[in-house]
């Protein structure tokens, strides 16, 4: 094979993946809709059965404030309680999104993002924009500001 021709093929693959690159950055992944009501009554659902990895909006009351997780990506914690009594820990992304500074205890918070179950009623992270848009975006709503 002559030099040009191999030099015409490369330029042909790097044109290729040039294409590739800028049709991928197009895409934007279905957004997903929560399996359940604000109230919470698809958590309870989620909990007894165990299940995981599923997008879930939740409201509950603030009845504990923990300290940062600040290992890795630093992570806002805080445990709300469910109208059934269940309690969930939530786990904010603070590098992604916004420090809920003036959350106390008694408050009311929306939460939207992924669920995970742990034998203490389970967690919720992903509470945050996705900047690479291959994950649902999450949210919290206190006090009628959105963070994300």
């Amino acid at each position: 094979m002559s030099k040009f021709k191999r030099m015409q093929q490369r330029i042909w693959l790097i044109f290729g993946f040039a294409i590739l690159i800028f049709v991928g950055s197009f895409y934007d992944p279905e957004p997903q809709t929560p399996q359940t009501s604000p109230n919470g009554s698809g958590i309870e659902q989620l909990i007894e059965q165990r299940q995981s990895d599923v997008q879930i909006e939740v409201s509950g009351t603030v009845i504990r404030l923990l300290s940062d997780d600040n290992e890795g990506s630093r992570h806002q914690r805080f445990i709300i309680e469910l109208p059934s009594g269940n309690t969930l820990l939530i786990v904010h992304n603070i590098d992604l999104a916004p420090r809920i500074d003036d959350i106390s205890i008694g408050d009311r918070v929306r939460v939207y993002g992924e669920y995970i179950w742990n034998d203490k009623g389970g967690l919720i992270h992903w509470t945050h924009h996705d900047p690479v848009n291959r994950h649902p975006h999450g949210w919290i709503r206190h006090h009628d500001r959105l963070y994300q």
